[in-house]
């Protein structure tokens, strides 16, 4: 078991991706601590043997909390993420660019700043960021800068800060609960539309992506990395 003793967080760990992560790293041996703002999905983390934790990642001093209450820990995968900023650029609302940034961008630095003092020797950071980044598609410019602006960050903090490896896993379209607000009788047709051209042909499953986040965490040799687990999307 390859995080036996090994502690986790993963934040934004109830559902989703982050919720196929948590299970995958706790049956690989690991204490597995999962953050979120939704209380019924984190007593049903509870349930299931998981330490979960409400925690606001936009909230500075409620992340500075947690991570003194926590102690030190092993690994940290930040899922967090947000819907907001995608659109055509001549027709794109900056205002509503500028809140993708807020639903993402801030939260996942505000985490990973407050968790730095408390990640062990050796340990890694894997941020969750997407496919949109390197895709070159229309209309996802702004999703592009968002998620670029993170990923660019990686290889620099991997130089400052040698002790802990940083990377950022780049998931496609995966059947995740990010895509509820489609109504779920239109679900399998948007995927197919959305897929219908990559060579995988279909949306991923979170495990798909889980697989990939505890590879990295796993191998101390890969660090500063961004990697795409998109089905040939990009």
């Amino acid at each position: 078991m390859a995080f036996q003793d090994q502690k986790v967080v993963v934040a934004g760990g109830s559902s989703g991706i982050g919720w196929a992560t948590a299970k995958h790293f706790a049956r690989e041996g690991a204490t597995v601590t999962v953050t979120g703002r939704n209380m019924e999905k984190l007593r049903a983390a509870e349930k299931e043997g998981f330490i979960a934790r409400r925690v606001d990642s936009t909230d500075r001093a409620a992340l500075d909390q947690f991570f003194a209450e926590l102690g030190h820990f092993d690994h940290m995968v930040i899922t967090t993420s947000g819907g907001k900023g995608m659109g055509e650029f001549s027709s794109l609302s900056l205002n509503t660019l500028r809140e993708g940034f807020a639903e993402k961008f801030w939260p996942q630095l505000e985490t990973m700043q407050a968790a730095l003092p408390f990640i062990r020797p050796g340990g890694s950071v894997t941020l969750i960021t997407a496919i949109s980044s390197m895709a070159k598609r229309t209309g996802t410019s702004g999703l592009a800068a968002i998620n670029g602006a993170l990923e660019l960050m990686l290889p620099i903090l991997a130089q400052e800060l040698k002790t802990i490896r940083f990377n950022a896993v780049l998931p496609g379209v995966v059947d995740t609960p990010w895509w509820d607000f489609i109504p779920a009788e239109n679900k399998k047709a948007a995927f197919a539309n959305f897929t219908a051209g990559i060579p995988a042909g279909r949306a991923a499953q979170p495990e798909e992506i889980a697989n990939v986040i505890v590879f990295l965490a796993g191998n101390a040799y890969m660090t500063g990395k961004v990697i795409g687990c998109d089905g040939g999307m990009s």
